[in-house]
């Protein structure tokens, strides 16, 4: 039987030999290997990171491109009643857009839009199971002007109350949000004068009345308003209005509760009627209700707080880039994943001078005009102090929104040189589908995969070089065996003295 293990037939530690042998082929190679993955790892994790900070500092930027981000209108609306709760819009709420004007206005609603409504008369009927008919007919609830309408189908021996339930569960009653009812119907059971129905329309403004076909039967006389064959309508019918309002002492009106553009580029809404008073210019001039006082503004806060988001995020971006790309100060600390990165140098000097740059045809010119700086680490400030004599950077942003609000937006929304837009273009060439950063992930994860086949050809050549070893020293210990068999021999054929 030949050698099955090293040694075994020499005496001699072979199998050890060859495991020395094969580890001083195998770490310094391996070691490489691992070094290699470790930094591509290191890399790819760094590149991805870094990734997710520029898109975020872009998002914002975003926000800062358009004029209709920045140049908002801010309304503020004083009523004369101090005590509305938090959540209470009290009479009226307001919104204007970007190109609204500034200006005060008095604003007074002194009637709401409603649609019409009918009520049954008194003791009409005695039950609300009392049957409306015992021949089916097709009722069609439709409007004056509107071209809205559904039907619901009275079949024979309905009573008042499945009428009632038909109606309100119409799929087909619905304006064309989907959610508001044309027509909602309600049984008041009163307890005197018999159950009374009451059908309210949703659809406003004055001649837009509800319309209730009865198709022709004269047992719908008492919940139909027109088509009734012999005899006419028993309902009591309040008509559809219009909103009312007062605006610096004028009336104006609404076919629904808002008001559009009757302030240029100001709509507002009205839930209720403005208080009343008993001074007498008030009650000449508008019956005496109270004014409201509409406020159009700029909204100021709105772009302060933009601006220090803008800030806020690229000091994030420049704390990544910092962490990523810094040098170890002692052999003991690790440099970072991207130090001495040629791209990440580019993506900070670039942001750097376009963030710097000057708006050509802006009053203001640039960002430190409105206080926003850099400091020594490279990160945008606004300084709470005067260092320099010519006002602290909150001063200065202070002021410009004060003074030149639209040229403060115009600083970043500016058509060809906005820094917003540049900023936003800038960094779309890194994080776009084929930009710079996922070109570069794309060309670690293929020298990953290169690694990887590295990896697998060099255990080949591992597994190779450990069978020649073995080999090797299996023809050696077979050697040394059987020269010890044939020295034993001879030493056993002598004599013995």
């Amino acid at each position: 039987m030949g050698i099955q293990s090293l040694g075994v037939g020499s005496g001699l530690a072979l199998d050890d030999l060859v495991t020395q042998l094969i580890d001083a082929e195998r770490t310094p190679k391996q070691t490489r290997l691992d070094e290699q993955e470790e930094t591509l790892d290191a890399t790819i994790s760094a590149i991805g990171s870094l990734k997710s900070k520029v898109e975020e500092f872009q998002d914002t930027a975003e926000e800062l491109k358009n004029d209709f981000n920045l140049n908002a209108r801010e309304p503020q609306i004083d009523h004369p009643n101090s005590d509305l709760e938090e959540d209470d819009t009290g009479p009226f709420s307001a919104e204007a857009s970007t190109s609204a004007l500034e200006g005060d206005y008095q604003i007074a609603v002194t009637q709401l839009a409603t649609g019409t409504e009918f009520t049954t008369q008194d003791n009409v009927f005695s039950a609300s199971s009392d049957v409306l008919t015992n021949t089916e007919t097709t009722v069609n609830f439709g409007f004056v002007n509107s071209s809205d309408s559904f039907s619901v189908t009275v079949t024979s021996g309905m009573t008042l109350q499945e009428y009632v339930n038909a109606i309100n569960s119409n799929s087909n009653n619905f304006q064309s949000d989907g959610t508001t009812p044309l027509v909602t119907a309600t049984l008041l059971d009163t307890g005197t004068v018999g159950p009374k129905l009451i059908l309210r329309s949703s659809i406003t403004g004055t001649g837009d009345e509800l319309q209730i076909d009865g198709g022709g039967n004269a047992d719908l006389a008492n919940v139909a308003s027109t088509n009734l064959g012999v005899g006419s309508t028993t309902l009591t019918q309040e008509n559809a209005t219009n909103a009312i309002a007062y605006i610096d002492g004028i009336q104006v009106t609404s076919a629904s509760n808002e008001f559009e553009n009757i302030i240029p580029n100001v709509s507002f809404e009205a839930f209720e009627l403005s208080e009343t008073t008993t001074d007498t210019d008030l009650v000449a001039e508008n019956g005496g209700f109270q004014y409201s006082k509409l406020t159009i503004g700029n909204d100021k806060t709105g772009l302060e707080n933009k601006i220090r988001d803008f800030i806020d995020a690229y000091n994030t971006l420049t704390d990544e880039i910092s962490t990523l790309t810094r040098y170890g100060l002692s052999d003991l600390e690790e440099d970072g994943a991207l130090a001495g990165d040629f791209m990440v140098r580019g993506l900070q000097s670039g942001l750097a001078n376009l963030i710097s740059d000057q708006v050509s045809g802006n009053t203001l010119g640039s960002l430190a005009q409105i206080g926003v700086t850099f400091d020594d680490d490279g990160k945008l400030e606004i300084t709470a102090v005067d260092e320099f004599g010519s006002g602290s950077g909150e001063d200065k942003l202070s002021d410009a929104l004060d003074d030149y609000f639209d040229e403060v937006a115009n600083l970043f929304t500016d058509s060809s040189e906005g820094i917003g837009l540049r900023v936003y273009d800038f960094l779309y060439e890194y994080t776009t589908f084929g930009g710079l950063l996922s070109e570069r992930e794309d060309a670690l994860d293929d020298e990953k995969d290169l690694l990887a086949d590295e990896r697998e050809a060099f255990e080949l050549r591992m597994l190779n070089f450990e069978q020649i070893q073995r080999d090797k020293y299996i023809a050696l210990d077979r050697t040394v065996s059987s020269l010890n068999q044939t020295g034993a021999a001879l030493l056993a054929s002598l004599p013995q003295f």
